[in-house]
């Protein structure tokens, strides 16, 4: 089947719930930011490519979107497209690099190589972190996707040395993300992992940090949480374990204490979506922010966390 086919199929495949209007909603998500959608191309099944799913976020209004794969850079892929239409999107398109065994681990070449050719996110390991392979080897049902292609198994790669302390390559890394203003996501790791990432960073002068999911593998508190926002992270909650199944595991009741402890400062809402039979990314926003504003959130609060903050650490004006 031709790319045209696969993409008139999926124009023709559009969430049920975009149809309904709800201005309320709509005004919330001018000049909002994606900082994580998983688009093909990918050695995961994937729902949306990456200029639907550009597409689709501008004409929701949004300001931005970073293109994320587990694999590879996406950022030589953003670039292809450039004269292909993405140009013509009008929103900002941007992709990052993450340190898996697939691009050598923890390797700064890689990181400079793609941050110079625009990259603005860089994820330390996920489907390669001890913490992601362990939960993957007893969580079977998940739904994390997985791979027909045959691929081998990723050894864990690790951040720390023999007493706990970061191994030099991470620093290294951390130079070559302030000389490039870029973002440091933690990545799959542990908290134990990622309390030594976030202060080794934070004391490195690394201004822009994200820390994803924490209900998800990586298991960090509250508490904990907000003592990473205190160090300048922002904390990630993705819309797909929120709003993307029917039973999401990220209830009102569980994301609470997160909000309480990081505050609408240091929240970002991402949508973690665009995995075959998922719901579309910007469905997920909708969504989200349909049920803060049922909870009472103010539409003030709700659009720090799904704009705001995201355009700051993306280096991005305000919308008009």
């Amino acid at each position: 089947m031709t790319i045209n086919a696969l993409s008139h199929l999926y124009r023709e495949d559009l969430d049920a719930d975009r149809l309904h209007e709800d201005e309320e909603v709509d005004a919330i998500l001018q000049g909002a930011v994606d900082l994580h959608v998983h688009p093909s191309p990918s050695p995961f099944p994937r729902r949306i490519g990456i200029l639907d799913a550009a597409r689709d976020a501008a004409e929701q209004g949004f300001s931005a979107i970073v293109v994320k794969s587990h694999h590879a850079s996406m950022q030589t892929d953003v670039l292809a497209l450039h004269d292909a239409g993405l140009a013509d999107v009008g929103i900002h398109v941007f992709s990052g690099i993450a340190l898996n065994r697939t691009i050598g681990g923890l390797n700064p070449y890689a990181v400079e190589l793609h941050l110079a050719l625009g990259a603005k996110v860089v994820w330390f390991p996920t489907i390669s972190s001890q913490a992601h392979i362990d939960f993957h080897h007893v969580h079977h049902n998940s739904r994390f996707p997985t791979t027909n292609l045959g691929l081998r198994e990723h050894e864990p790669i690790s951040i720390l040395g023999e007493h706990g302390e970061l191994v030099p390559e991470v620093h290294d890394i951390f130079d070559v993300i302030k000389n490039h203003d870029a973002i440091l996501n933690a990545g799959h790791l542990t908290a134990d992992e990622i309390d030594v990432l976030v202060r080794g960073a934070h004391d490195a002068g690394v201004s822009s940090i994200v820390v994803s999911h924490p209900t998800f593998i990586i298991g960090a508190s509250p508490e904990r949480c907000g003592e990473w926002v205190g160090l300048g992270a922002k904390v990630e909650h993705c819309l797909a374990l929120a709003v993307g199944r029917a039973e999401s595991p990220l209830t009102h009741e569980a994301i609470l204490p997160y909000l309480e402890a990081c505050g609408p400062d240091g929240t970002i809402f991402s949508s973690d979506l665009g995995q075959a039979n998922s719901i579309l990314p910007v469905t997920g926003f909708r969504r989200m922010v349909r049920r803060m504003l049922d909870e009472g959130y103010a539409a003030s609060d709700i659009r720090t966390m799904v704009g705001t903050n995201g355009r700051q650490l993306l280096g991005l004006d305000a919308p008009a």
